[in-house]
């Protein structure tokens, strides 16, 4: 078995960057620090990818994809996005999923360093708090860009939509409906899509002079199907049960029907509900899910032409860009009083 900087890192208990600056003589490394990492490289049999590093400098033509699970419509329409893009520049993709997990997410980009990828395109795990792994691209002047859900440390190119707005005009069209208790489904605040979408639905309940419910909020670890019907199991046990929900995904919000549905609870009479990304599903169940779209299609393409655009020039490592898509709400009969 190999030894890869990540072992060195490890065993030494410095970042990944840190080591690969000192392999490579990097004057950011202290001449003590470089001496004493590249001595222990040599006793751990370390030997560098050299067949990788000329490939890379050639510049290889596959991207890597690093996805947290490709069964999700979003996801598998990002990737489509991507690949469509890819493919018409004569590029392949490696595609390669974390299942929200950190540790797999940090094993994968390593994989996918190793396979000599000439960019990557990342959607961060649930997990995901520290993106020290993806350092290692950016050393190597390999480009990176975060899409949808991105770090907000790291210093790169970006492809998001407006979460904070479109979660505000979700909830606002809740109100407007002539809802007054609404809940709201989030996901892991670490990640800038869950934590603005929360902050998008607090605003608008302070906006309308709504009372600010702490029952009301229910945080979910994946916004799973079946963590969506125990939240809203939850919400139906409650002295005042809500009159709303906003789902930060369409996953939770599908549940939430099917459960109040099997509790004989009127949709959207008793109680009306939205999501967020109008999976094909949202206009095929009954009643059909009012949502917020995701142009998750074009996310994937401007993701790749990003990619493209620095495959000679590789500025995009350590720069900050964002690029903003907008969205809209989509009214379907799940929320429609009026």
């Amino acid at each position: 078995m190999s030894i890869t900087i990540y072992d060195l890192a490890k065993k030494l208990n410095y970042s990944p960057s840190t080591i690969s600056r000192a392999l490579n003589n990097h004057k950011s490394i202290g001449k003590k620090t470089t001496l004493n990492i590249q001595k222990a490289a040599k006793e751990m049999g370390y030997k560098p990818n050299t067949q990788a590093a000329s490939l890379r400098s050639k510049q290889s033509k596959t991207i890597g994809i690093l996805i947290s699970r490709i069964n999700r419509p979003f996801v598998s329409t990002l990737i489509s996005g991507i690949e469509d893009a890819a493919r018409k520049s004569g590029y392949n993709v490696l595609i390669s999923q974390s299942n929200d997990h950190y540790k797999d997410e940090i094993t994968n980009a390593n994989t996918l360093l190793q396979s000599r990828v000439s960019g990557l395109i990342v959607s961060l795990s649930m997990e995901t708090k520290n993106t020290d792994h993806f350092k290692e691209f950016t050393d190597q002047g390999i480009p990176v860009v975060f899409v949808d859900r991105v770090p907000l440390s790291f210093n790169s190119y970006k492809v998001i939509i407006d979460n904070y707005n479109s979660a505000f005009q979700a909830t606002q069209h809740l109100i407007e409906q002539g809802c007054k208790r609404i809940a709201h489904f989030a996901g892991s605040q670490h990640l800038n899509v869950y934590n603005q979408r929360r902050s998008g639905y607090l605003d608008a309940l302070k906006h309308h002079n709504i009372p600010i419910d702490k029952e009301l909020i229910i945080n979910l670890k994946s916004l799973s199907f079946e963590e969506g019907k125990i939240a809203t199991e939850k919400l139906l046990k409650l002295p005042l049960p809500p009159d709303g929900i906003f789902s930060a995904n369409d996953t939770a919000a599908l549940s939430a029907i099917t459960y109040l549905k099997e509790q004989q609870i009127r949709i959207p009479e008793d109680i009306a509900i939205i999501g967020f990304n109008d999976d094909p599903i949202a206009s095929i169940i009954e009643p059909s899910l009012s949502t917020v779209s995701h142009p998750a299609y074009k996310m994937g393409e401007l993701s790749f032409q990003r990619i493209l655009e620095h495959t000679t020039d590789r500025t995009i490592a350590g720069v900050s860009e964002i690029f903003v898509l907008d969205t809209s709400i989509i009214i379907r009969k799940s929320s429609k009083r009026y």
